[in-house]
């Protein structure tokens, strides 16, 4: 029996990455290994997709440097890049949107590639047939178009539980239409919480849960309060981002005080709630 053909996958991780760290970039190896193993999907390419400026997040920087960090910290990639489009949004977009996004981009990539094939395929049987006058009965074989895969860490996962965060029909058509792997965090339980929630536990086949072996203890929070005591992170982000933070004076006390008194974007659209 034939093996069968691999799906390949994208993997798509929203967030802050304020700044991005080497657990960011980990998350992805981790996640292709992990699928890997499944031998039923081929990840083929991992996008980094940094929130805009309107998520109102207490200590947030400006997006374009968010997004210029993360493109140096992919630049010696061949398979992660990074996508400012949600990033460039006036207003903050719910990660279902970005995800509507990014799988509309990936259809029309795909369209674009079987179109390509397909003339190669009728340039291929003209020269072949170049008596032959009527070319309607050619056949062309479609690829599997690549599915879209949230890539995210259990925090996140476990954030599908905080009242007004999430809208229940999103995490509905994040875990069933497009599915989600989620890397454990030291301190982290996303089994349990899937157990718990109803909307994931019904979805929980599109859920892959992957373990992070090296304890993961590194969070932005801690980075930044570093970064703002005059402290090294080197080791825990790339080079060329420790640069560029230096260059440009990024996290200072004032800017951990930026949206301090702003509510969280998702908390003032779904209650209604304003700013102090």
């Amino acid at each position: 029996m034939a093996d069968q053909p691999l799906t390949k996958v994208v993997l798509l991780a929203c967030g802050s990455f304020n700044p991005i760290n080497i657990m960011h970039l980990r998350m992805f190896d981790l996640a292709r290994d992990h699928l890997a193993d499944t031998c039923q999907f081929s990840v083929v390419r991992g996008i980094i997709s940094p929130v805009s400026d309107a998520y109102k997040k207490k200590g947030l920087i400006e997006a374009c440097h968010r997004v210029e960090m993360a493109r140096l910290a992919t630049e010696s990639s061949d398979w992660i890049s990074v996508d400012p489009w949600e990033s460039l949004q006036p207003e903050w977009m719910e990660t279902a949107l970005v995800l509507q996004h990014h799988y509309g981009e990936l259809e029309a990539a795909d369209c674009d590639t079987q179109q390509s094939k397909i003339w190669v395929r009728l340039r291929t049987y003209q020269s072949v047939h170049t008596n032959q006058t009527k070319i309607d009965s050619v056949c062309v074989c479609s690829d599997e178009p690549s599915r879209l895969m949230l890539l995210c860490g259990a925090d996140v996962l476990e954030s599908f539980g905080v009242p007004n965060l999430w809208k229940q029909e999103d995490i509905a058509e994040i875990v069933d239409r497009y599915g989600v792997v989620c890397i454990t965090r030291d301190g982290n339980d996303p089994h349990k919480f899937i157990h718990q929630s109803d909307t994931l536990w019904t979805h929980s086949g599109n859920i892959h849960v992957v373990h992070e072996w090296a304890t993961n203890k590194i969070s932005a929070t801690q980075m930044r309060r570093a970064l703002r005591g005059g402290q090294s992170v080197r080791y825990l982000v790339p080079d060329s981002v420790v640069q560029y933070i230096g260059l440009h004076g990024l996290y200072s006390a004032e800017s951990e005080q930026k949206n301090a008194e702003v509510v969280l974007a998702p908390l003032q659209r779904y209650t209604g709630a304003s700013s102090s």
